[in-house]
């Protein structure tokens, strides 16, 4: 190996000893001295840059396997039995879904070729504001509907348009974690208020932080205690909110899948002095793949949350839309929601019926009127975390209560989903499998 300030070899002796024509070497040798790896030193020939540093080799670094018995994430790309955040995905429509794709591909035009609009499709824009009237109670036009790619885009527009640093949040406590890290990579303060079997305790959030500048709540099933926001403490908010011109994040995460009786109104329904921003999804209905969800704006706010979504947004790809807005326009969509509300209220009663069968000794399930999981409470002194990652490592899924919760005063508790659980059995073969976890 030559060393800095070594002489080289001539070209022509290179090229001897290579085997290689003259022009070759000379281009490589006029590269090198380009690049400055090699100095001429006219009659003393040419040598080794003096001075320079040899660099180690870099190591080859093997891509790591991913490990599902690791620490939750929120959401993993993995189908694993009782994995939260996903629909009934051998239930979806793919032959309907394939079709309007075929139809949607051979009507795109070279204008619908350039970049995407960063707002969203206008299709999409007025199926979702025509379906938030009859569905949720919302009353908006398309122009207050914003398309955004998931949840946590839909918060960081809303702090970047309504919020700044060192503000201070209300956050159900328990609560979705992402919101809580989002919110500190933003520095603003997450303030935890406790819930209870009617929502946010909203008496304690004015205790806690009176001059918030705004609250993230979950009024349709309280993520992840799936209760409902009780009509006295939507009021309370809402009057809240219009006092102190603070502003209301309302994630309606899964609201369309109540069991006990119909889909609550949203919050967005009653609110009358702009104060509510209202956050959906087709992650939970459709597909989390789509990578879509949606945010509706008071009508005062469009022309700032334009502004926002020009510097902070690229768009969501407009094929992807124009299938969901056909999907919607068609009526599938209303129809898949009826028919997976249908299944969902089967599976989850199959699911109850299995664990219980087994588990119900060691745990004891919590009677929710809607939602997409089960919240199993342990009986004894036994650890959440430590059964999860148990689970984790024998291929299952299941999420902590207590990494939901901020502090330390939460109860032990495993969240599961039940969505893709198709029957009984299947339930009480997967519960055999927690309890020798136990």
């Amino acid at each position: 190996m030559l060393k800095p300030g070594d002489r080289i070899p001539s070209a022509r002796a290179l090229a001897n000893e290579l085997g290689l024509a003259r022009g070759t070497v000379d281009a490589a040798y006029s590269l090198l001295t380009a690049e400055g790896y090699i100095e001429a030193r006219g009659q003393a020939g040419t040598i080794v840059t003096p001075g320079i540093q040899a660099r180690m080799p870099v190591a080859i670094v093997k891509p790591r396997a991913v490990d599902h018995s690791a620490a939750p994430t929120f959401r993993p790309d993995s189908i694993l039995p009782f994995q939260m955040g996903l629909p009934a995905l051998d239930a979806f429509p793919r032959k309907i879904w394939a079709r309007l794709g075929a139809r949607c591909i051979r009507a795109t035009q070279p204008s619908r070729m350039v970049h995407p609009s960063v707002y969203g499709l206008p299709e999409l824009r007025a199926e979702i504001a025509a379906y938030l009237q009859v569905s949720r109670g919302i009353d908006c036009s398309p122009s207050q509907v914003f398309v955004t790619s998931g949840y946590r885009h839909t918060i960081e527009l809303i702090a970047h348009a309504l919020l700044k640093a060192g503000d201070r949040v209300w956050l159900e406590n328990p609560g979705y974690p992402p919101t809580r890290a989002l919110l500190a990579h933003l520095n603003i303060a997450a303030v935890a208020v406790p819930v209870d079997g009617e929502g946010m305790i909203v008496s304690d959030a004015l205790k806690l932080a009176p001059k918030a500048r705004a609250a993230v709540v979950t009024p349709a099933h309280q993520s992840p205690l799936c209760v409902s926001l009780s009509l006295s403490r939507r009021l309370a908010l809402l009057d809240w909110a219009t006092r102190n011109k603070a502003w209301l994040i309302e994630d309606d995460y899964d609201g369309e899948y109540r069991y006990v009786s119909r889909p609550l109104p949203a919050l967005k329904s009653l609110d009358r002095d702009g104060r509510v921003l209202y956050a959906g999804t087709f992650s939970k209905v459709l597909l989390p793949s789509l990578r879509l969800a949606y945010l509706v704006v008071p009508e005062a706010q469009v022309e700032r949350f334009e502004q926002i979504t020009q510097t902070f947004s690229g768009g969501s790809p407009e094929l992807t839309q124009a299938i969901v807005a056909t999907f919607v326009a068609d009526g599938h969509f209303a129809r898949h929601v009826q028919r997976m509300r249908k299944l969902y209220a089967e599976r989850r009663e199959a699911t109850v019926a299995g664990l219980e069968s087994v588990l119900g000794r060691h745990m004891q399930i919590d009677a929710q009127p809607g939602g997409m999981h089960l919240i199993l409470r342990m009986r004894g002194r036994r650890s959440d975390r430590r059964l999860v990652a148990r689970m984790r490592q024998d291929g299952l899924y299941g999420e902590a209560l207590t990494d939901w919760t901020a502090g330390s005063e939460g109860s032990p508790a495993v969240l599961l989903g039940f969505t893709n659980i198709d029957a009984q059995r299947t339930a009480e073969n997967l519960a055999r499998r927690i309890l020798n976890l136990l």
